[in-house]
């Protein structure tokens, strides 16, 4: 073992963006075998008061997903296993323990790959089986896990990375999906996945080069932004070509919806990932892979990947993205009465147009960008070019931020969105959540709520204030005065702690800010933020596209404003959404690639034969497995709610004015949903369901009755 020296100078090199997403590299010829590898792993730890350790390849099968544990009939694989044994997968994780310097490479249990593929799946299982009930989010012994799928790394279009943690905003699950170029140089370095867990004495960060691991001092780190982070990691590496990930200010100060900013400005945004790494000391982390990613069948996974291609230049809603990214869905969705304006009020903005592409195209955009090997190319990159916010650069604002941080406040200004957004990437913080967060905040102080919070004469927290959200983006992040202390808590958290009528317009659901779809005129929607598994989110089945716009749902149009007949539908798209987030896929390529061909590619990637059905199948097993685990973190039915706005007030524009969805519309589509689901009227997967699924669960509560 050869210990390498560290030279801990930082240097700072300013916030100048490099576009490095067009990189496409085809690693799908390269038949190298990589992941049986049994090279003891060199460790050097630096200056962080913890011991250099050899660590050879190990088995802890137990310490990561205890398979002893099984039944045997729940070891039968429905994923038939192929001849070839070469393989996509790297067949192995990099666990870290920052607490006592522990590294080991760990095998990948193969039940992992038959029952969960990868991606979201991994994370689920081991999540279940590795934390305690009722764990600290912020605790030492939460794992922070940045997981890849069977694909990523290969040539198939619009993958992805995730992370997966206990969320610290919600207290339940949390996986967030992230672009760029991040998670293929985990699978290059020789990993399926990275687990991290314990707390470093000091601020640090982890440096990966293949089989070499180091846990650096990060302490000259520490206060700066993520984009300065990021250079000044690669400029003591003397490396530009490192792909890292990296906290703001907002994850040391443990705001709880900060986020991890993966290379290069691609966000895991939601749910506070970048609070739980923060609590852990932990800075960044950069990795450089020079291996390969190997095909088992090249020659079927090059028809399978050609097919794909074809599939995304025939769909429509690809090219509309190609052309127009996110930002054509704000006209859209304020025609439809979906947009939020002033706190989720009202439905349309009458100045949505100059948030949207007309706008963006019109004061931003200069080119087009992609995440690395996609050919939907939906990012823009761009300059603000005249007035107060000259000289920035920016990417696109995508919907969900010109919603939230534009309309949702009345700023029209998309210049201002701009600033507003890029200080939330700098900080590191969710641009979804701290938008719904001064939304939040403005109707306070409409209300007379913040009188005691030492707002500067100079501030106005009125709707429309562009200064005043940047006050509250600045106060929040650093942590510096009253009202920044009490939104870092997020929504539902400052709600509570300002009493009074706080909570009826506090819009989260589970503790996760609702996004910028208001569902008073979809209904199927409302149940979707009901029920997704980790709090308020579009991006575990999207109804609206077959509620509002006519799409037929098995041969059936649905009334939008109807309970009836959603449950199929959203129990149907979560389970397809969960199982394609196995292979961690972007939800774009998802428009045009279908089932078949996604099967199609990760069978002859991985030699695991699969097919579409077995894609869903693994995404009911996952939404199952994780309700038991929110269920075991104190989820039950009472809290597969909407927001009381949604409730108790009409929408009072747009196609369904006059509309709320009603207390008695929750209980029969929630109801509808259960039994959809195979689950109790209290919402507990029956006994029935988890053995049809195969599910391993422990008992651990008198919330998993219906489970036992």
């Amino acid at each position: 073992m050869s210990n390498l020296s560290t030279n801990m100078t930082t240097t700072d090199v300013g916030t100048t963006t490099t576009d490095v997403g067009m990189t496409t590299t085809d690693v799908g010829t390269t038949t190298t075998d990589v992941g049986t590898t049994t090279t003891d792993v060199s460790i050097t730890t630096t200056d962080v008061g913890m011991t250099t350790t050899d660590v050879s390849m190990t088995t802890i099968d137990a310490n990561i997903i205890n398979p002893a544990k099984e039944s045997a009939k729940s070891k039968k694989s429905r994923i038939e296993p192929m001849a070839n044994l070469t393989s996509s997968y790297m067949k192995q994780f990099l666990f870290i323990d920052l607490s006592n310097g522990q590294i080991e490479r760990v095998p990948v249990p193969e039940l992992l790959y038959d029952d969960y593929i990868g991606g979201k799946g991994f994370g689920a299982r081991i999540l279940y089986d590795r934390l305690a009930p009722g764990i600290d989010a912020l605790g030492s012994d939460n794992l922070l896990m940045f997981m890849t799928g069977p694909l990523t790394g290969t040539i198939a279009p619009a993958m992805r990375g995730c992370v997966v943690t206990k969320s610290p905003l919600t207290g339940i699950f949390l996986d967030s999906y992230f672009g760029g170029s991040f998670s293929p140089e985990i699978k290059y370095a020789g990993y399926d996945g990275i687990i991290i867990t314990g707390r470093a004495e000091k601020p640090s960060w982890i440096w990966i080069d293949n089989e070499i691991v180091e846990i650096r001092s990060a302490t000259g780190l520490w206060g700066m932004d993520s984009l300065k982070t990021n250079h000044a990691i690669k400029e003591e590496l003397g490396d530009d070509t490192v792909k890292i990930a990296t906290i703001g200010q907002a994850g040391e100060n443990g705001v709880l919806f900060s986020l991890i900013c993966c290379e290069y400005n691609r966000q895991a945004g939601r749910g506070g990932a970048g609070a739980v790494m923060g609590s852990k000391n932990l800075k960044a982390v950069a990795v450089r892979g020079t291996r390969s990613v190997k095909i088992s069948d090249y020659q079927a996974f090059e028809k399978a990947h050609q097919k794909a291609l074809v599939e995304l230049e025939k769909s429509a809603e690809v090219e509309a993205l190609r052309i127009a990214g996110t930002a054509s869905a704000v006209e859209y969705a304020n025609e439809t009465g979906l947009l939020p304006n002033r706190n989720y009020k009202n439905g349309t903005f009458a100045k949505a147009s100059d948030l949207a592409d007309t706008g963006q195209r019109k004061h931003l955009w200069l080119g087009a960008s992609a995440c690395m090997g996609c050919p939907i190319r939906c990012s823009k990159m761009g300059a603000v070019r005249l007035g107060k916010y000259k000289g920035i650069v920016t990417d696109i604002v995508e919907y969900e931020s010109a919603a939230l941080m534009g309309s949702n406040l009345d700023i029209s200004d998309v210049r201002a969105v701009a600033h507003l957004v890029k200080l939330c990437d700098l900080f590191g913080m969710d641009s979804m959540s701290t938008g719904g967060v001064i939304g939040f905040a403005m109707e306070a102080c409409e209300n007379g709520l913040l009188k005691n919070y030492s707002i500067p004469e100079s501030v106005d927290l009125s709707f429309g204030s562009v200064k005043g959200a940047e006050y509250i983006i600045r106060s929040i992040a650093n942590q510096d005065n009253k009202l920044g202390k009490l939104l870092a808590k997020g929504v539902k958290k400052a709600a509570q702690a300002l009493g009074g009528n706080a909570e009826d317009f506090a819009m989260h659901t589970k503790g996760l800010e609702t996004p910028g779809w208001g569902p008073r005129g979809a209904s199927g929607m409302g149940l979707a933020y009901m029920t997704t598994d980790r709090g308020g989110c579009h991006q575990r089945g999207f109804p609206i596209s077959y509620e509002v716009a006519g799409v037929p749902w098995k041969g059936k149009i649905l009334d939008p404003l109807s309970p009836c007949d959603k449950a199929d539908m959203v129990a149907s798209l979560q389970n397809y959404s969960a199982g394609t987030d196995t292979l961690v896929k972007c939800d774009f390529g998802s428009f045009g690639i279908s089932a078949a061909t996604y099967a199609e590619m990760v069978s002859a990637a991985t030699g695991r034969k699969i097919s579409p059905e077995i894609i869903t199948e693994t995404g009911e097993r996952i939404w199952n497995l994780v309700r038991l685990f929110n269920l075991r973190e104190g989820i039950d039915s009472s809290k597969d709610t909407l927001p009381p706005r949604f409730v108790r007030e009409a929408l009072p524009d747009g196609p369904a004015s006059g509309h709320s969805i009603t207390e008695k519309d929750m209980l029969y589509m929630k109801q509808e949903y259960y039994r959809v689901r195979g689950w109790s009227k209290d919402g507990i997967p029956l006994h029935d369901t988890l053995k049809r699924l195969r599910i391993r669960h422990e008992q651990n509560n008198e919330n998993e009755s219906g489970a036992a």
